[in-house]
């Protein structure tokens, strides 16, 4: 126990234990942004040569090791891999069945398309992720369905898949179901219910500034389409919105996206089954090429295994292996208190409540945006930092929480190198627009949105005594 304990000591201080990050976002800006690269390298690369030269400046390399192993071993690094494997698999199944190529032709069919279709799918993906509790879920479900939908009715293909992400980000700030959510209320020692009412005004403020963003930006692209939008498509494959209705009220009901895509990946395989969409096994290579759960190809010892099941896992290696790399940073920072010497220093600069505000908000933006994930960054700052800062300054719990959770669906949302951003494009890899981790970033506008809605509420003190006559109460009581 101790030796789990022990602090992880580096020559020249708490700070270097930051290195692995900077190393990171340095090449993956130098690959990215200067050297144009799109592959598994320009990600993979970067993360682990952190990890390597930071190993140098530890003080004690076998410590160093067990927090690598200790950090990508950790429940927190499991869980959102295992959820990604399968709705990935969920994912390829209704794109294999060509659902989105379905779904495109009936809204041509009725006159949606281009910007329309924008907000119709922004508002589809909201009211996902709020359900479900879960912006990983509503990526891949609006990757792979809506994306090349959308795509195929003349979308902007960055806005939509900027809009994917806002969808989801606005779901994981409000779904009381959300690791978020349950993170923020729970650091602070407040009810879930009454946050979720609280922050409801800040939710939909940015979510009305993202629809009007879409409108205007999508009027100045014209889709390269013109006239009346004719879409083939075979009617039989808007039956797998049996599937995908099923999955989302199991989501809903279960609050489990592990459940919900493994009894509608289930549901989809045989709806498409049934309805002639896909193959179980194809075997025999002088057959039609078709799309098939299982696919054996070549022969004698040539011969190889892949199809819609090998496509789903595969296709979610890029962001599982990173994620992996980026949590053992995120272990490396904490057992070198990077994070605690990043809050202390925060902390001194907090003068008033106002000023506390800001610091919580940038102590949340700055973690969250380097670990490309929120909730971990959220019980860093929550119950220790966060909230005896807003009882120093008598801010309500409610309003920290609320801070908490709305600052950490920013950054963690639209910087290229966040999990999110690399998950999106490697949904769109396989389509007719793939994007580039470059691409995607200026459309999350509800990252920025939020940003702009919450700092506007910190000058003017909106918020800042939320919930606390209720809190009164219940002391009296």
């Amino acid at each position: 126990m101790e030796k789990e304990d022990k602090k992880l000591e580096f020559y020249g201080g708490e700070w270097v234990s930051f290195l692995p990050f900077v190393i990171f976002i340095a090449l993956i800006i130098l690959t990215t942004f200067v050297w144009g690269s799109i592959s598994d390298g320009a990600l993979w690369v970067p993360a682990f040569s952190g990890l390597i030269i930071a190993f140098f400046l530890a003080k004690d390399k076998k410590l160093y090791a067990n927090t690598i192993i200790k950090g990508m071993a950790s429940e927190e690094a499991i869980i959102p891999v295992v959820c990604w494997i399968f709705a990935g698999v969920f994912a390829t199944v209704l794109r294999a069945s060509g659902l989105a190529n379905g779904i495109a032709g009936l809204a041509a069919s009725m006159g949606i398309k281009g910007t329309f279709f924008i907000v119709i799918t922004f508002l589809a993906c909201c009211i996902f992720a709020t359900a479900t509790g879960t912006g990983f879920g509503t990526i891949a479900m609006g990757m792979g369905v809506l994306y090349p939908a959308g795509i195929a009715l003349g979308c902007h293909p960055a806005l939509l898949a900027g809009t994917i992400i806002s969808g989801g980000a606005f779901g994981d700030n409000l779904a009381p179901v959300s690791d978020t959510t349950i993170a923020s209320a729970t650091s602070q020692g407040v009810d879930i219910p009454g946050v979720v009412k609280s922050r409801l005004k800040y939710a939909l403020t940015a979510g009305v500034l993202v629809i009007i963003g879409i409108l205007i930006i999508g009027s100045a692209y014209d889709g390269s389409m013109t006239g009346e939008i004719s879409i083939d498509y075979n009617p039989r494959t808007l039956f797998m919105l049996i599937p995908v209705a099923i999955t989302i009220w199991v989501a809903v009901k279960t609050g489990d996206i592990i459940i919900a895509t493994t009894i509608g990946t289930v549901i989809a395989s045989a709806t498409a089954l049934l309805a002639g969409l896909i193959d179980f096994v194809q075997i025999d290579p002088l057959e039609p090429a078709r799309q098939a759960l299982v696919r054996v190809s070549g022969s004698g010892l040539d011969r190889t295994v892949d199809g819609i099941l090998y496509s789903g896992i595969s296709g979610m290696l890029q962001v599982i292996l990173l994620a992996l790399l980026l949590f053992a940073s995120i272990e490396i920072m904490r057992a070198g208190h990077g994070d605690k010497r990043l809050l202390e220093v925060l902390g001194k600069v907090a003068k008033s409540a106002r000023a506390a505000e800001f610091v919580i908000s940038i102590m949340i933006i700055v973690l969250s945006g380097l670990m490309g994930l929120n909730a971990p960054a959220i019980l860093t700052v929550g119950a220790s930092f966060a909230k005896p800062l807003g009882e120093k300054y008598g801010i309500s719990p409610y309003r920290v929480a609320n801070l908490l959770d709305a600052q950490s669906n920013t950054f963690v949302y639209s910087m290229p190198w966040t999990p999110s951003i690399i998950y999106t494009i490697g949904f769109a890899r396989d389509t007719a627009a793939p994007l580039t981790a470059a691409d995607v970033p200026p459309y999350v506008l509800y990252a920025y949105a939020m940003l702009a809605v919450m700092f506007v509420s910190i000058i003017l003190g909106i918020g800042r005594h939320d919930g606390m006559d209720k809190l009164k109460g219940t002391v009296k009581n």
